[in-house]
C-alpha cells in the first residue's frame, strides 16, 4: 500500500495511505457522514434526556414541524404542551449554545495552532480566559449593571476582558520587523499571570461579598447558562461569519505552516494573516466564554483528534474541527446534566475529565509522528 508523508515545521507528519480498489469511496462517504451523523445524535440525545427524560417520539414531534409545538406556550394544555416548553425554552437554548461554544472553541483552536505553529496551542494560550476571569471578577464586587443586545453585565464582562487582554498582549508582542511567535506567546503567560494575580487580590480585597464571589467559582469551572434565544440571536451569526472567514484564510494558512519565510516568498502577507486568525480565533474564544465560561481542553483535544483523522489541510480541518467541537461540548453538557441529575456538574469539569484523558491517548499514540 503506497503511502505519502506530509508535514509542516511544528506540525505532526501524517501518514496518507491510498486505498486500493474500492474501499475508498467507503472509507470516504464514511468520513464524510460521521462527524454529522454524530452531531445529531448528541443534540437529539440532550433534547431527550435532562431531570426528565422525554421520549424520542415526542422530541421530534416538536422538532418536524417546529412551529406546530413552539408556538403552543400555555403549560395547562396538557402534557404534550409541557414538553413543548421544556424542550424550546430550556433544553433546546441549552444544545444550541453547547454547540456554539464547542464550534467557536475548536475553531480558535484550531486557527492559534496553525499561527503559533504548535499543535498544543489551546484558545487560551494568550491570555483570553485570565482576561476574562478578572473581568468578572470585577462584576461581583462592584455594582455594575448592564444588559446590551440579551447578555447581562457577567457576560458583557467576560467579553470585554477578554478581547483587551488578547490586544494587551499583541501590543507588547509586536515589533517592527513583526509579531514573533515565541514573544507572543511569553507575552500572553506573563499577562496571564498577572491577571490571575489581580484577580486573587479582588477576592480578597471583596470578601465582604464572598456569598456573590462564590459564583465566580462555578463561572470559573464552566457551565452553559443562556437564558434567552437573544443571547443565541447575537452570537450564532458572529460565530459562523467567523468561521466562515476563517475558512477562507485557510489556503494561506497552509502556506504559512512551511515557515513565515517561505510564505512571504510564496506572496502571503505573514503579519497581516497572523494579526487576522490572532483576531478571528479571539473573538471565537471570548464569545464561547461569554456563553460558557471557561471550558478547556475542547479547543486542544479537537482540533488535534481531527488532524490525525483528517489531515493537516485547513480546508478541511476547520469544517471538521467545528462539527466534532460542537458534538463534544453537546455531549459533555449531557453528562453534566444527567451525571447526578438533579443537580448539574460544572461543565469544565466534565470537558477535562473526558478530554484530558484522551488527550493524553493521543499523544501515546502518535508519539513516534509528531515532531514538536
Amino acid at each position: 500500500m503506497p503511502e505519502t508523508m506530509l508535514g509542516w515545521t511544528g506540525l505532526p507528519h501524517v501518514t496518507v495511505s491510498v486505498v486500493p480498489g474500492g474501499l475508498a469511496p467507503v472509507r470516504l462517504l464514511a468520513r464524510v457522514t460521521l462527524l454529522p451523523g454524530i452531531l445529531a445524535g448528541s443534540i437529539l440525545l440532550g433534547l431527550v434526556y435532562g431531570t426528565d427524560a422525554i421520549p424520542l417520539r415526542e422530541v421530534l414531534h416538536v422538532l418536524f414541524p417546529v412551529s406546530h409545538a413552539c408556538t403552543a406556550r400555555p403549560l395547562t394544555a396538557g402534557l404534550p404542551n409541557r414538553n413543548a416548553v421544556i424542550i424550546c425554552d430550556l433544553r433546546l437554548p441549552g444544545v444550541i449554545g453547547a454547540l456554539l461554544v464547542g464550534a467557536g472553541l475548536a475553531l480558535a483552536g484550531a486557527l492559534f495552532q496553525a499561527v503559533l505553529r504548535n499543535p498544543l496551542a489551546d484558545p487560551y494560550v494568550i491570555g483570553t480566559s485570565a482576561g476574562a476571569q478578572l473581568g468578572v471578577t470585577l462584576v461581583f464586587i462592584l455594582p455594575i449593571q448592564v444588559a446590551l443586545w440579551g447578555f447581562g453585565t457577567l457576560q458583557l464582562a467576560a467579553f470585554a476582558g477578554a478581547l483587551s487582554t488578547v490586544l494587551v498582549v499583541y501590543l507588547l508582542a509586536r515589533t517592527p520587523s513583526g509579531t514573533p511567535v515565541v514573544t507572543l506567546i511569553l507575552a500572553g503567560f506573563v499577562i496571564s499571570s498577572f491577571l490571575i494575580s489581580a484577580t486573587t487580590l479582588l477576592t480578597y480585597v471583596g470578601a465582604g461579598v464572598s456569598e456573590r464571589l462564590s459564583h465566580l467559582l462555578t463561572w470559573t469551572l464552566g457551565g452553559l447558562d443562556v437564558q434567552s434565544w437573544q443571547e443565541l440571536a447575537v452570537s450564532a451569526p458572529c460565530i459562523l461569519a467567523a468561521g466562515c472567514a476563517a475558512v477562507l484564510m485557510a489556503p494561506r494558512l497552509d502556506l504559512i505552516l512551511l515557515g513565515e519565510d517561505q510564505a512571504a516568498h510564496l506572496g502571503v502577507r505573514v503579519e497581516r494573516l497572523k494579526l487576522a486568525a490572532i483576531v478571528l480565533a479571539s473573538l471565537l474564544t471570548a464569545l464561547a466564554v461569554t456563553i460558557g465560561g471557561i471550558i478547556p481542553f475542547v479547543g486542544l483535544v479537537v482540533p488535534h483528534a481531527m488532524r490525525l483523522i483528517y489531515g493537516p489541510r485547513h480546508q478541511v480541518l476547520l469544517p471538521v474541527s467545528a462539527v466534532a467541537g460542537a458534538a463534544f461540548v453537546v455531549l459533555c453538557d449531557l453528562i453534566a446534566r444527567v451525571a447526578v441529575a438533579p443537580s448539574v456538574l460544572p461543565l469544565g469539569v466534565v470537558t477535562a475529565v473526558v478530554g484530558a484523558p484522551f488527550f493524553l491517548h493521543l499523544l501515546r499514540r502518535s508519539r513516534r509522528v509528531f515532531a514538536i
